[in-house]
C-alpha cells in the first residue's frame, strides 16, 4: 500500500515526537494507557493522531470502545515509524554518545508561583514523547533562590521573572503576560471602564503583591510603574520577606482597601465578591524567562527549553 502524499499540508512535516506517539497508540491499545505511558493529557495525544491523519489522507487508527487499532494505512505507517525513530535514536547515540536520556538524573525544574497552569506540563508532555525515559523534579521557589541554586548546580532548568544577567547562565524567554488586577465587586463598578481599569484609579487603595526579595528587578519594575500613576500604598504583607500566598493576596484585595494584581490565564477560582479586571492599556506586562546553565549538554534539556521558547511557540502557531 503506498500512502497518498499529495493530500499532506504544506508545512506539516511528520516529528519524530509524533511518531512516538502514533507507536505508543498501537502497542498500548488505547489512546488512554498511551497517555499514561507518555505522561500526557489525552486530548494532546488525541490531537497529534488527527494531525497526522489529516497530513496522510486517511484514517491511521481505528476507536471504539474496545480501545484503537490500526487501519491498513496505520500498518504502513507504523512498520515506517518504528524504523524511522529506530534510526534516529542510533544516530542520537552515535553523534553525541548519549543513548536518550535512560539513566540519567531527573531534570530539576524551578518553578515561580502563578505560572500559567499548562504551560509547563504540555511542554514536559511533548518532550516525553521523544524522551520516554524523561523525568522531572518540580521545585517551587522565588527567583532569587532558584538562580542561586542555578549557580550551585542544584537546579537544572529555572523559570525566572527576572533575566539573569550571568555569562555562564543562558536564557529565553517564555511567557508574556499582561496583568490585571483584583478588586471587590463594589470597587470594580466604582473604577472598571468598558476596556478595563486605568491604573491611576486604583490610587487609594494599597497593592498587595510580592516581597522585593522574590524578584527584585521585575519589583522594581511594578512599583515604579504604580508610583507613576500615583498609587503608593503598600500592604504590610508586601514589605516581609517570605512568599505572599494567592490565598494571602484574595483575603487582602477581599477587604476592599487593597488590590491584588493577577494575570488573565489565573486557574485560581476567585472567591464570591472578588472579579478580575484588565488593566486600561496594559501598563504591566510580567515576563517568565528560561535559564539554564550555559554548558549543559544534556539533549533532554534542549529539548524542553526548545518547547519552553516563546519565539518557537509562536513561530509553530502560525
Amino acid at each position: 500500500m503506498i500512502i497518498n502524499t499529495d493530500t499532506v499540508e504544506p508545512g506539516g512535516a511528520m516529528e519524530i515526537r509524533d511518531l512516538r506517539v502514533f507507536i505508543a497508540a498501537v502497542e498500548e491499545g488505547g489512546l488512554s494507557a498511551a497517555a499514561r505511558r507518555l505522561h500526557m493529557s489525552q486530548s494532546s495525544l488525541s490531537q497529534i493522531i488527527q494531525t497526522l491523519e489529516k497530513q496522510l489522507g486517511g484514517r491511521l487508527l481505528e476507536r471504539d470502545h474496545t480501545g484503537a487499532r490500526p487501519t491498513e494505512r496505520g500498518r504502513v505507517l507504523l512498520r515506517e515509524a518504528r524504523d524511522l525513530v529506530a534510526h534516529h535514536d542510533r544516530v542520537v547515540t552515535e553523534m553525541t554518545g548519549q543513548a536518550g536520556v535512560v539513566g540519567m538524573p531527573p531534570l530539576q525544574i524551578g518553578v515561580p508561583l502563578e505560572l500559567p497552569p499548562n504551560l509547563l506540563p504540555s511542554a514536559i508532555a511533548r518532550v516525553s514523547a521523544v524522551f520516554p525515559d524523561l523525568a522531572v523534579h518540580l521545585r517551587h521557589a522565588r527567583s532569587a533562590d532558584q538562580l542561586s541554586e542555578l549557580r550551585a548546580g542544584e537546579l537544572d532548568i529555572a523559570l525566572l521573572r527576572d533575566r539573569p544577567a550571568d555569562r555562564f547562565i543562558d536564557s529565553v524567554l517564555a511567557v508574556e503576560e499582561p496583568m490585571g488586577v483584583i478588586l471587590t465587586a463594589e470597587r470594580a463598578e466604582e473604577l472598571a471602564r468598558p476596556a478595563g481599569v486605568p491604573l491611576a484609579g486604583l490610587a487609594g487603595l494599597r497593592w498587595v503583591g510580592f516581597s522585593h526579595g522574590d524578584a527584585p528587578a521585575w519589583h522594581d519594575q511594578v512599583s515604579a510603574t504604580l508610583r507613576s500613576h500615583g498609587v503608593v500604598g503598600v500592604d504590610r504583607v508586601v514589605e516581609q520577606d517570605g512568599p505572599v500566598t494567592p490565598e494571602v493576596k484574595l483575603a487582602a484585595a477581599g477587604t476592599g482597601r487593597a488590590f491584588a494584581l493577577a494575570s488573565p490565564g489565573w486557574a485560581r477560582p476567585l472567591p464570591d465578591g472578588l472579579v478580575w479586571h484588565r488593566l486600561l492599556g496594559d501598563p504591566l506586562i510580567r515576563r517568565t524567562w528560561v535559564a539554564w546553565p550555559s554548558q549543559s549538554r544534556r539533549l533532554d534539556l534542549a529539548s524542553l527549553v526548545a518547547e519552553l521558547d516563546l519565539d518557537n511557540r509562536t513561530a509553530d502557531a502560525r
